[in-house]
């Protein structure tokens, strides 16, 4: 069907299933079914209620054949057929009403060809053998086909650096200004606020995917993610702070991996915690935004994060932003921190007390609810980075093999400042 999402691997699908009225048409459509090679008892006496219901509990073949006969409105009847059939399946209609006009609505809403009774073998024949081939062919939503996928984690080096901020808004910049299909992973299970930036309900999506990992498919993923544009779709969650979170990360790994298939970018909102539960997450990870404040705590964080990294995930692109820069109030300034991280910024996103209010009242990401702000004007340059990184090598990214606090001597900064404020005020 012509659904948004990608196909989901067709080895995990029959290849077959057909839903019709009649014991005629399945007198004649068993023997081609036999034919082809697949299983004749996947064709099911019922029409297409019985193949909604079916589909609604099971994962749909790569090619459905469903009965319109017994439908009083065939083109709302598929509509619904549409909610609950797996994205790429290639639908055969089956009706007795012979009417062209009925015939191209049919075909505009995705399916692949209509059938009139009475069958024959030939006419069967025929349609199967075509949707085999469109079915098999390179379609411009095969992941092969598709543009390369990248996968970034915002990190925050500290609680309330404006991480999930950045996850947001980059996710609302690829799916709204670069349209690209958009997938944003709220892992903060508890206290995640992606959803309530984008002024929505997170749903029970991310929660029942950790309840049951098996369940994750390309159908789940299809039906669980909630919607906040027309390419960009949610998971996350707000789950009772009396329920710790009882999982191994089998989920979180399957749901990256179905992501990949479905989506052209994938934005994880990580909190910190989750690296030291989960370090698999970062396992295909391209890109990870480490978000910073110029504070003492938050340089020390970065550069145990940086090191965590380099260990646990060399193989992605690490970037630093230093959010909420405020001119003249840093606790400690650019050049200490970049001295104690070893590395260079890479993006200073100023703080904007005003803008932030903004958009929580309007109920919009940061970036949508202030395009001409001068923090906006910031990430959109960390979008365009991230997009590149996917295509060419970062250089100069790599800190040096020193010591780990490197010339960065955090207990003279920490005297340094207990001197200056012990200093009288004239």
């Amino acid at each position: 069907m012509n659904a948004p999402w990608k196909p989901n691997a067709a080895g995990s699908r029959d290849p077959f299933a057909a839903f019709i009225c009649d014991d005629a048409a399945l007198d004649v459509l068993r023997p081609v079914v036999i034919e082809l090679g697949w299983q004749p008892e996947k064709c099911a006496k019922g029409g297409l209620r019985n193949a909604v219901q079916s589909l609604s509990v099971a994962a749909s073949p790569n090619i459905l054949m469903v009965d319109l006969s017994e439908s009083g409105d065939p083109l709302n009847d598929i509509n619904a057929l549409a909610e609950v059939c797996e994205p790429g399946t290639v639908v055969i209609a089956i009706g007795q009403v012979n009417d062209v006009r009925l015939y191209r609505d049919l075909l505009a809403s995705g399916i692949h060809d209509y059938l009139l009774k009475p069958l024959s073998a030939g006419q069967l024949r025929d349609s199967l053998n075509n949707a085999q081939a469109v079915f098999s062919a390179p379609r411009a939503s095969d992941p092969e086909a598709a543009k390369r996928h990248v996968s970034t984690a915002v990190v925050g080096t500290r609680g309330g650096v404006g991480a999930s901020m950045l996850a947001t808004s980059l996710s609302w910049l690829f799916s709204e200004d670069h349209k690209l299909p958009t997938a944003l992973l709220d892992l903060d299970v508890h206290f995640g606020t992606g959803a309530l930036a984008l002024d929505l309900e997170p749903g029970r999506g991310l929660t029942d995917a950790i309840d049951n990992p098996s369940r994750i498919d390309g159908l789940f993923i299809e039906r669980a993610m909630i919607r906040a544009n027309d390419h960009l779709a949610i998971l996350s969650a707000e789950a009772p702070i009396n329920s710790p979170l009882m999982t191994d990360g089998s989920a979180f790994i399957q749901l990256e991996e179905e992501f990949r298939q479905a989506f052209e970018m994938t934005m994880i909102d990580l909190p910190r915690n989750m690296l030291i539960n989960f370090p698999h997450l970062l396992a295909d990870v391209n890109v990870v935004v480490l978000a910073a404040e110029m504070t003492l705590a938050s340089a020390r964080d970065t550069i145990r994060i940086l090191s965590w990294l380099k260990t646990n995930a060399a193989h992605a692109t690490p970037l630093i932003v230093a959010n909420k820069v405020q001119t003249g109030a840093a606790e400690i300034s650019k050049a200490d921190f970049e001295a104690s991280i070893e590395r260079k910024i890479d993006f200073t996103i100023p703080y904007d007390q005003k803008a932030s209010a903004n958009a929580a009242k309007l109920g919009q990401t940061f970036i949508e609810a202030n395009r001409s702000s001068k923090a906006t004007a910031a990430i959109k340059q960390l979008g365009d980075r991230i997009l590149g990184a996917s295509e060419e090598e970062m250089e100069g990214d790599e800190p040096a093999k020193k010591s780990l606090l490197g010339s960065f001597d955090l207990k003279s900064l920490l005297a340094k400042k207990e001197k200056k404020s012990s200093v009288p005020a004239e």
